[in-house]
């Protein structure tokens, strides 16, 4: 099978959505498919990449850590009439979302859809952030999964969520699984030693990207907390972006620099060894469509301790794989770490078994087999007829153009159909 994805990140870009097109995209070529990423060009980007088409891009928007793609009408043509692919599968619902539509309903081809961002939890990017904005986001989305043949959704609260918000395409939970083999060996005694971690540290630990949408703040406070608790304990944190300032401030103010540990941004076994350097793995996250970072953390046998939230209650079952908290409480964050540190050898062995199983359970031939499943009945039936979508694809374009001009930060026409400003957005309500 030929597939076509089409995604606004992608590698060197560090972040859960071009991860997981890495991953499919590895496993489909694993399995003997042919794969043809269209993604934007970005700083430090790989040469000389097979089946990979780069379009031009702004770099680092709005001093972000994404390159936001322009859309250049015919750019892809050539290639995809080489390619001549069998499907197309979008990642995301604006910017190449819109080129990913357009070659679907041009080529007649199914287009599937993964919805892997609750963007209205990403508006602080754009400069009209407002209330009326997140309804407008969610308004795109809805639109566009509906113009689609199939919707991916990586938990099944979120496929919950899209069906409340009005999806009627069918949807299927078609999580970004973990390669179990790659994570379960890694060197953490090593890790510790090259970061100047003592031996006999109880180490919680993070990872991922470092953005105010991590809910990182909440987060600091609450280790700072049981690193009171607990004086053996320390912080390990890997990644980078905005919010790094933030957590080195906390610690600061609470006079505990000295034990948190930063490892920048990790790739291969250096990721792989992070997660064994850790006895707990902390996540505060709400803003999550799944928790890939979760299921890597038990790939590596790493108990966690987590806010319930969207793509993380599939994940971590309370005292069984670690601890899901419903209420976002310093106190009884630090006070789940605790629990955690005061274990047992036997009990905290049973909380590792009972980790890898879950990891097991969200294995990446599991998600690549559903995924494929879902191509193969896509091809065999012929497409649904849209000549009666014509009224929705063109307002579904009216969305998205308004979408670009607020990515662009031109807010002309945009700001002003959305109110003009926070305040006149809410007076309009």
């Amino acid at each position: 099978m030929n597939i076509v994805m089409l995604t606004n990140t992608y590698t060197p870009h560090v972040g859960g959505v071009a991860r997981s097109v890495e991953a499919f995209t590895t496993e489909y070529r694993r399995r003997g498919h042919r794969v043809l990423v269209v993604a934007p060009e970005f700083d430090n980007m790989p040469r000389n990449e097979t089946d990979v088409v780069r379009v031009p891009a702004i770099q680092n928007f709005n001093d972000s850590d994404f390159s936001v793609a322009l859309p250049v009408p015919g750019l892809l043509t050539e290639a995809l009439d080489a390619f001549q692919p069998d499907l197309v599968h979008s990642h995301h619902s604006f910017l190449l979302g819109m080129t990913a539509l357009r070659v679907a309903r041009y080529r007649k081809l199914p287009l599937v859809f993964t919805h892997h961002t609750l963007y209205e939890q990403y508006t602080h990017y754009v400069l009209s952030d407002s209330t009326a904005l997140r309804r407008f986001i969610i308004e795109l989305d809805t639109h566009y999964a509906n113009l689609c043949d199939q919707v991916f959704a990586p938990s099944e609260s979120i496929a919950e969520l899209l069906r409340e918000r009005g999806v009627e395409t069918p949807i299927a939970v078609v999580p970004t699984g973990v390669n179990v083999e790659h994570f379960a060996q890694g060197d953490g005694l090593g890790f510790r030693k090259n970061l100047g971690i003592p031996e006999n540290a109880f180490v919680v630990g993070h990872l991922g990207r470092l953005a105010p949408e991590k809910n990182l703040v909440f987060l600091a406070e609450s280790i700072a907390a049981f690193l009171k608790m607990e004086p053996r304990a320390c912080f390990l944190l890997a990644g980078n972006g905005p919010s790094e300032a933030d957590v080195r401030t906390i610690f600061e103010r609470e006079g505990l620099s000295a034990r948190l540990y930063i490892a920048g941004t990790l790739e291969s076994r250096q990721l792989v060894d992070a997660y064994h350097a850790m006895d707990v793995f902390a996540f505060s996250s709400k803003s999550e469509t799944q928790g890939m970072v979760l299921t890597e953390a038990m790939a590596a046998g790493v108990p966690v301790v987590a806010l319930d939230a969207s793509g993380v209650r599939e994940i971590v079952k309370d005292r069984c794989n670690g601890l899901l908290l419903h209420e976002q409480n310093t106190s009884a964050f630090a006070s789940a770490l605790q629990w955690v540190a005061g274990l047992v050898w036997a009990e905290r062995q049973a909380l590792k078994q009972c980790a890898l199983d879950t990891a097991e359970a969200f294995s990446m031939q599991r998600s690549t087999a559903t995924a494929l499943a879902c191509y193969t009945a896509l091809r065999a039936r012929a497409l649904a007829d849209h000549t009666e979508e014509d009224e929705q694809w063109e307002h579904v374009l009216h969305l998205i153009e308004a979408e670009w001009n607020i990515l662009k930060g031109l807010t002309g026409a945009a700001v002003a159909a959305l109110g003009g400003s926070e305040a006149g957005a809410r007076g309009a309500e």
